[in-house]
């Protein structure tokens, strides 16, 4: 392919500076149910009412569209992470806070995402959560379906999910509330990003 990589006269730090704010991605990674989304949801609040330009990717809104022609085989998950994680580093180079939510079960898939970004930029947050909690909220019925041999390749019954070796932050939803999870969140992002330099 002819392609070549067209520069712009605006960089991602002068984005930065028009926002006001460093830009990074949050990246959840946890089983079905155990709360990535709500957390997406709590920390974004808080960010956007402290003036923090953010946008949440989360797993089940990407497959309506830009993905909505992959599967769950391995190689289609690790597609569908790949796509996920370039338009979060589109979104960083624009200067906004992504929070990514999305089961990536695969520890190569998310490492794969991270060497995409500058040191610090990729803060992978470990959504820690027993899939025995996780089948009893079943918020979709996904679990019970998963059961009943309804949905294949279905992460922690038939397809396997790889916690993470290192993750900046985890939390334990089944010993922490969402409110002390979101504090537990923010409070690394002011204490190691510091939004504002």
């Amino acid at each position: 392919m002819n392609i070549t990589w067209h520069e712009s006269q605006v960089n991602k730090e002068d984005r930065q500076r028009l926002h006001g704010h460093k830009s990074f991605v949050l990246w959840f990674t946890g089983l079905s149910g155990s709360g990535k989304s709500t957390l997406c949801v709590e920390v974004e609040k808080i960010l956007y009412e402290e003036g923090i330009s953010t946008y949440i990717l989360d797993g089940d809104n990407i497959r309506h569209g830009i993905n909505k022609n992959l599967g769950v085989s391995q190689a289609e998950r690790a597609e569908n992470i790949r796509r996920i994680g370039e338009i979060a580093k589109l979104f960083v180079d624009a200067g906004v806070v992504v929070l990514a939510a999305f089961i990536s079960p695969y520890q190569e898939d998310r490492e794969k995402v991270r060497q995409l970004f500058s040191a610090g930029e990729f803060v992978e947050v470990y959504v820690k959560c027993s899939l025995s909690a996780c089948e009893e909220r079943d918020p979709k019925g996904l679990y019970e379906k998963a059961r009943a041999g309804e949905i294949k390749e279905f992460t922690g019954i038939s397809a396997p999910y790889e916690a993470p070796i290192h993750p900046e932050i985890t939390v334990t939803n089944e010993e922490q509330t969402v409110k002390e999870s979101t504090q537990q969140i923010m409070a690394y992002i002011r204490e190691k990003i510091h939004l504002s330099e």
